[in-house]
């Protein structure tokens, strides 16, 4: 299976995308995962995003989207994978797309975990991390910040749901709940769940 996961900072992504990839017998693939492969093993391509990054500029798409391609063409991915954290606009949609048929492939689904946004700053804006012994908030996680993050995914990536819909990939589940729940109804709308006549087929929302 080969899906794509969408949502919002705060949704639980990163925790789902692994949890569903295991139970799916799938790598989890991440765009944070790639470029440190990349910039790491000094890759052609990791030479070329760390001269943007070093500069505090955005990678280009078709840097970014040549590095995904390499990972997703890599023997593990063969028989699926999930991806979590790309595309993130619809142009890159529209090259990941087209490096699927490259290596004669196709998405499966595209699972957006959908999670009400005063949930989302509440979740964000309640994270600490430890400094000196004391519980800190950090400068992104402060509320302001998070309304500000939560628009940038609003403009860019949000946009994806409707692309994707007219699709007919496109599968919503509520996010909210225990981590074990979400994951039971991200399955059953993957079709990987329990039998309930619908496998195979995206739940559209």
């Amino acid at each position: 299976m080969r899906v794509v996961l969408l949502g919002p900072p705060g949704a639980g992504k990163g925790t789902q995308a692994q949890i569903i990839a295991d139970r799916l017998a799938i790598p989890a693939i991440s765009t944070g995962d790639i470029f440190r492969a990349n910039v790491t093993g000094k890759t052609e391509l990791g030479q070329q995003a760390k001269v943007y990054m070093d500069a505090g500029d955005l990678v280009p798409d078709e840097i970014t989207v040549a590095m995904v391609s390499d990972r997703l063409a890599e023997p593990d991915a063969k028989a699926g994978f999930l991806l979590d954290g790309f595309p993130r606009t619809i142009a890159q949609a529209e090259q990941l797309g087209d490096s699927l048929t490259e290596l004669g492939h196709r998405l499966d689904c595209v699972l957006e975990l959908v999670v009400d946004e005063d949930e989302l700053v509440r979740r964000l804006s309640g994270r600490v991390v430890i400094v000196d012994g004391k519980p800190v908030q950090r400068d992104d996680d402060k509320p302001e910040t998070v309304r500000h993050r939560l628009e940038v995914y609003r403009r860019q990536t949000a946009p994806l749901s409707g692309w994707y819909a007219d699709e007919g990939l496109l599968a919503t589940i509520d996010a909210i709940g225990e981590i074990d729940e979400v994951t039971e109804r991200a399955l059953r709308a993957l079709g990987a769940g329990d039998d309930d006549g619908t496998a195979g087929q995206p739940a559209l929302g």
